[in-house]
């Protein structure tokens, strides 16, 4: 009974993700799991967590099957066992009465941070706190701690309700009242943070125009020789005025324009006639013929300004580690060759604003979009491809995840998408404007950029390691206690002695 209610704790999870993207429902989809770790072994807990990973992961992130089942079961194992660790430690904790909803939530966000950095660069798309990407006190909070400061808050209200429950059950007055505390106490918690919230200060304003020129629907062999070039410069055409910056999506094009005079031609006439930078993406080839994911930017006069290469490659995506040993898996013909990573980032100057841009993958990384801002980013761009996802989920989760990157930082983020979603997004983290999928479409308008460090940018990931501190003392009560208990079973059992004269 208690695998099949972990398995469809994990479903109802699901369902906060896009497409349903039911994410208040999150607030109480967890109690089920939760309850089936009460009472249980360590192993019996791990079961549990992983089959509500598999019921979640399972169904949130079905979209990898484009890719074969060999890339879709893999993901989903990993994604489980991170959750089979967290029952694992409550319920090894537990048993030494060391339990509490507080440090549930903390060895969560602790194995969340290490699911979204290792193995292979993480994998930080669907971060409980993403479900509710489109509730502005959960974007408040995110600014204040990131991402894994709304799963934390989402965890132990899941647990307060579950300890307020069985209270009430039991007729615990006592329990009940501690549970109540703690609701209330997490309630008051995220009203404050979203009455006082960060504002950043505007620094200007930015006129944009990012293309999405993709209206084929199209298999993984099909893309690999869909030509997009001429169907961007197309839709350039369909420019009229000025603009600051025009955004040629990750894919748009099929050369380098570095290499390719003619195609470096017209992009800089697009630059001249709008008097506007024009960034592009582009398969870049480097000394040594090592090939890179490039941004690229061109000023108005048509100078290259800068280039920036992505440094968060996709593994099994954009290159294939240990290629040679997994060369029996067919399915990974589909990547022939591997992307090199970048080294450092870059921002650009468009109207006197310095702008980061970040490439598809790239965007689900926190930390990465923060190290931008430190470095002085005014707003975000995310130029992607989630063409080989067709009209899945895919799409709309990656906006989502731009949402509250925009929310951790306070800088408003342009998603250019090659066939979409390409989207609008203010720097509190709200959608302004969205495209449909595989339609040709020019999103255009202006968008205020910021500046100033929310308490997220300027201080990092302190949930991470405020949690990961209170887990190594809870960890060391609990290694002191069983010293404790086996001493007083090693006294019970000895015999008595007697002296006698």
């Amino acid at each position: 009974m208690r695998t099949a209610v972990a398995l469809g704790s994990g479903a109802l999870t699901a369902l906060c993700f896009p497409p349903a993207d039911l994410g208040p429902l999150v607030l109480v989809a967890l109690v089920p799991l939760l309850w089936t770790w009460r009472g249980a072994t360590p192993k019996d807990a791990a079961r549990y967590g992983f089959t509500f990973g598999v019921g979640c992961y399972s169904v949130s992130l079905v979209w990898i099957r484009y890719f074969g089942v060999v890339a879709l079961v893999p993901l989903v194992v990993a994604m489980a066992a991170a959750i089979a660790l967290v029952g694992a430690l409550v319920a090894a904790l537990a048993r030494r009465h060391l339990a509490s909803p507080f440090l549930t939530a903390a060895i969560w966000v602790v194995l969340e941070a290490l699911r979204g950095r290792w193995p292979l660069g993480g994998f930080a798309w669907n971060d409980l706190g993403i479900a509710l990407h489109n509730l502005p006190a959960a974007r408040a909070l995110a600014g204040l701690g990131g991402t894994l400061l709304v799963t934390f808050v989402i965890v132990a209200v899941n647990g307060a309700l579950l300890d307020a429950g069985l209270a009430i059950r039991a007729r615990h007055r006592a329990a009940q009242r501690v549970a109540v505390a703690g609701l209330t106490g997490l309630v008051i918690f995220g009203a404050v943070v979203d009455v006082t919230r960060y504002q950043p200060r505007v620094t200007g304003h930015l006129r944009f125009a990012l293309l999405q020129g993709d209206d084929r629907e199209l298999s993984l062999a099909q893309q690999n020789n869909q030509p997009l070039t001429a169907a961007h410069l197309a839709l350039a055409t369909r420019l009229r005025g000025d603009y600051d910056l025009v955004v040629f999506p990750e894919s748009a094009l099929d050369t380098d324009p570095q290499r390719d005079p003619n195609l470096r031609v017209a992009l800089r006439r697009i630059a001249a006639e709008h008097h506007t930078s024009v960034l592009v993406n582009a398969r870049t080839t480097g000394t040594g013929g090592h090939v890179r994911n490039s941004n690229l930017l061109y000023q108005p006069d048509g100078k290259l300004q800068g280039v920036y290469s992505k440094q968060h490659l996709v593994p099994f995506g954009e290159y294939v580690p240990w290629r040679d040993e997994l060369s029996f898996i067919g399915e990974l013909r589909q990547v022939p060759y591997d992307f090199q990573p970048g080294h450092r980032r870059v921002l650009f100057r468009v109207a006197g604003h310095r702008i980061g841009t970040v490439i598809c993958f790239e965007s689900a990384f926190g930390p990465l979009v923060r190290d931008f801002v430190r470095d002085g980013a005014e707003a975000i761009v995310v130029s992607t491809s989630n063409r080989s996802y067709r009209q899945s989920a895919n799409s709309e989760q990656h906006l989502a995840a731009s949402q509250m990157r925009a929310a951790e930082t306070a800088r408003p983020v342009l998603q250019a998408a090659v066939s979409g979603i390409s989207a609008v997004i203010d720097a509190n983290g709200s959608v302004r404007e969205t495209t449909s999928l595989f339609r040709k479409a020019i999103v255009s308008g202006t968008v205020a950029t910021t500046t100033g460090e929310t308490p997220y940018v300027r201080i990092g990931d302190w949930v991470v390691f405020g949690s990961s501190l209170a887990l190594l003392v809870t960890a060391a009560l609990a290694a002191r206690r069983a010293r404790s208990t086996r001493a007083e079973s090693t006294r019970a059992s000895s015999p008595s002695t007697t002296s006698t004269t």
